[in-house]
């Protein structure tokens, strides 16, 4: 069956990205393979590998490109870290650096927290109230998501 494999994040710098992705947010780089224009194929994923939508993290080229940096989605929610332990990784997330823009809470369908990456995308933090992924039906714009 078809699925989204990798979601392209348009960035400014490879390793300024894999660093923010892999410290601040604990993903984990699946593959950073040179490629013969000078670009690289740069994958990370959240966790340890769990077969699910993973990010290209893609520099930008051009002027066009570059003015989308940390505005992909004109400045709502974009991206959506799910997490089986709130707590555990909104305080991790916040020691290691990374800044929430509004105090946790509880909704109906989960806690959730939003926090911008390194270039001010906007991304959920959010523990779901009961098991979701991929047995749930969608729930209202939270239906797909990455998986801490």
């Amino acid at each position: 069956m078809p699925h989204i494999a990798l979601v392209a994040l348009v960035v400014d710098d490879y390793d300024e990205a894999i660093r923010f992705y892999t410290e601040a947010l604990g993903f984990r780089l699946a593959e950073d393979t040179p490629r013969p224009d000078g670009s690289r194929w740069v994958v990370v994923e959240p966790g340890a590998g769990h077969g699910g939508t993973a990010l290209l993290l893609a520099r930008a080229k051009g002027e066009r490109q570059r003015a989308r940096i940390g505005d992909q989605t004109g400045g709502r929610v974009g991206f959506f870290l799910h997490t089986d332990d709130f707590a555990r990784d909104h305080a991790r997330m916040t020691a290691a650096g990374v800044t929430f823009l509004e105090e946790p809470r509880r909704e109906p369908y989960g806690s959730v927290a939003v926090f911008q990456d390194l270039y001010g995308n906007r991304w959920d933090l959010l523990q779901p109230a009961s098991p979701p992924f991929a047995t749930d039906p969608p729930r209202n714009d939270r239906s797909c998501h990455l998986r801490a």
